[in-house]
């Protein structure tokens, strides 16, 4: 078999298929590029298409009035009157502060701890929620007990 690309076709007969697509798909190749050239050569599409908005046009106004005759229009009847009451009982309750003791003595009402040493220190350790002396700071795992360990 010979090289179908060198050797000349034969003058009797039709072109065989492979010489057919090597004229053909160059030449659709060559069209699609020119198409697109085409299509983008870059002018402004503004002066293609004008709008027919821009002209002035007349403009069309429609009033309707409409007559309503005294009998076709009755009086309203008032709305019916609801009242709603509501009874509240308000209960306060009173709680007395129990009577301060006069004591010369200290009770410990103004006892303050910097740390757990100080406490443990003035042997108040431990110290429970509620008692003189007793701080969140001191209460590292906020079980009501300070300095327990």
């Amino acid at each position: 078999m010979t090289n179908p690309y060198t050797a000349p076709p034969a003058a009797s007969g039709p072109a065989p298929k492979w010489a057919r697509k090597r004229y053909v798909l160059p030449a659709l190749g060559l069209a699609l590029f020119i198409g697109v050239g085409i299509g983008a050569n870059g002018e402004d599409t503004k002066t293609d298409a004008k709008t027919v908005s821009a002209k002035p046009r007349p403009t069309v106004t429609v009033t309707a009035t409409a007559t309503v005759s005294a009998e076709a229009v009755a009086d309203p009847e008032p709305a019916e009157t609801v009242t709603a009451t509501e009874t509240v009982k308000v209960t306060k309750t009173v709680t007395a502060e129990p009577a301060a003791e006069e004591d010369d003595s200290d009770s410990g009402a103004d006892v303050y701890y910097a740390n757990c040493s100080e406490a443990r220190a003035a042997g108040a350790a431990p110290i429970y929620r509620g008692e003189p002396g007793y701080a969140s700071h001191l209460d590292r795992d906020n079980d009501g007990v300070a300095c327990d360990s």
